[in-house]
């Protein structure tokens, strides 16, 4: 058996029409070396780890070994960019390998990003630098951890070349995987060009891939398009519920499995308030942390606008159709984020009075800088007043004193839940997460590896943020905001 042998594929996107995709190869890199592998996803994927680190394997990571049963492509794909229409995008930057049955049955794309230019580059060089990929490794990762739905970091590799962007940088191709990378953009890509036909092939394609009980409705694409709208309803209420920020929604970046994708500028907040935006290019704010559920249903308009001659024959039902099911987003969406906040603060009871509570202790934060990580998960250490005064939480706040307030009212509402203290306390930690990737911690895993070579604070990062829900005393620092020197203002895309 050859190293090659370990990838066991089944390519069934590569089975469509060539008009889906280009094929190619990556592009070989000079000098790859492994970074990182992740050793418990390569054993979930069927694959051997020890293999993956040979010359051989990591050779496959980098892009310079077409692994036998691969079927290289770049998908092509459109999208709404901050609102504005480009007809074409597709894989830039990207190739797909191919396709994993894992050990749970679930059917998952081998990516490598970072891996050359293709046909849809444009004026890009198809190359990522060690900084975006250590980024999207670290993030994707602890997004797993925090058990949202997210694609996954197989391998970083450093290729041994500078790549050119403000400055000279090195280079790394990072391995993705994820259950699939279609997209409304890949929708819109056909649908743009009136191509009814391939949007329907597109459309069964993904019906059998990931909604097949769709496919025994009487109307399997309008029962596809409900599913797709639920499935990014919860996913952004998780997004939320962590204070987790894309930072560049466009429709291009939304998948359709209902999975976290394209973490580029992204950021988890420090100090909660709804405008906050990280990006460096979202001057307006299209995209900050309070428009997020807006946008999203704005994005799955645009699926159901490229669906619309396959829901119904006739177009005002069509229309009909469609407009109702996305007006049922923000019901869906309200379904999972306003039971998460309420088990955020201990309420797993509702009661009339919690939603205007929860939107008062938000307002205090917002208006008094309180951390939003923190805060939450202080809170559960208030459940038991013999271990910590308001002080460990009241401090979180400009106004000490407008958290005190707030409290008592809190107080009053968790003595008419009938579970204990110690099971209230017990329950908000499960849902409130210690530890998050903090932008500071991130940024400086990244220069350390950029300017040092020191991936140190890269691995200690990785394993910190595999436990988010548990104390690890030795390393509370990992769970501090930032000093006002260590403050991250602006995330980057890394294009």
């Amino acid at each position: 058996m050859t190293d090659d042998a370990m990838f066991r594929f089944d390519n069934s996107y590569a089975r469509l029409p060539e008009r889906f995709f280009a094929r190619l190869p990556p592009t070989p890199v000079s000098e790859p070396s492994l970074i990182r592998l992740n050793e418990s996803l390569a054993l979930e994927l069927g694959l051997n780890p020890e293999r993956l680190t040979t010359p051989e394997g990591i050779e496959v990571l980098a892009g310079n070994r077409v692994p036998r049963g691969a079927e290289p492509l770049a998908m092509a794909y459109a999208g709404f960019q901050f609102g504005s229409w480009v007809p074409q995008l597709g894989d830039g930057r990207a190739i797909l390998l191919g396709e994993l049955i894992d050990r749970e049955g679930v059917r998952r794309d081998v990516q490598l990003k970072g891996s050359g230019r293709t046909p849809f580059s444009r004026n890009g060089d198809g190359r990522a630098a060690v900084g975006p990929v250590l980024r999207e490794y670290v993030i994707s990762e602890a997004m797993a951890a925090l058990g949202i739905p997210s694609t996954r970091a197989l391998a970083a590799v450093a290729t041994g070349e500078r790549i050119r962007r403000e400055t000279d940088l090195p280079g790394a191709v990072l391995t993705r995987v994820a259950q699939s990378h279609i997209r409304v953009g890949t929708f819109q890509f056909f649908a743009g060009r009136r191509d009814e036909a391939s949007v329907r092939v597109l459309a069964d394609h993904v019906i059998a891939r990931h909604y097949t009980e769709a496919s025994e409705s009487d109307n399997p694409i309008f029962a596809l398009l409900g599913a797709v709208i639920e499935r990014q309803a919860e996913l952004v209420a998780r997004w939320q519920l962590v204070g987790f920020i894309h930072g560049v929604m466009n429709t291009d970046n939304m998948s359709i499995a209902g999975e976290t994708i394209d973490y580029g500028p992204c950021a988890f907040m420090d100090s909660y308030h709804p405008d906050t935006v990280y990006s460096s290019i979202d001057h307006r704010g299209r995209y900050a942390y309070g428009n997020q559920p807006s946008i999203a249903q704005w994005n799955l308009a645009g699926l159901a606008d490229a669906l619309l001659p396959l829901i119904a024959d006739d177009q005002d039902t069509a229309v009909e159709l469609a407009t109702e099911m996305i007006q049922s987003f923000p019901t869906r969406f309200a379904h999972y984020y306003w039971p998460g906040l309420h088990r955020k603060l201990g309420l797993m009871e509702a009661r009339e009075g919690d939603v205007e509570l929860v939107q008062d202790l938000l307002r205090l934060m917002a208006e008094n800088a309180a951390d939003f990580s923190l805060t939450f998960r202080r809170l559960s250490d208030l459940v038991d007043s013999s271990s910590r005064s308001d002080d460990w939480v009241s401090g979180l706040f400009d106004d000490p004193a407008a958290f005190g307030q707030w409290a008592v009212r809190w107080r009053q509402r968790l003595s008419s839940e009938t579970r204990s203290p110690a099971e209230l306390q017990r329950d908000m930690r499960l849902v409130n997460p210690a530890f998050i990737p903090r932008n500071h911690r991130v940024e400086e895993a990244i220069q350390a590896a950029v300017e040092q070579n020191n991936l140190g604070p890269f691995e200690q990062l990785i394993e910190v943020l595999a436990s988010p829900f548990e104390d690890q005393q030795s390393l509370e620092r990992y769970a501090e905001p930032p000093r006002p020197d260590q403050i991250v203002r602006e995330t980057f895309c890394g294009t």
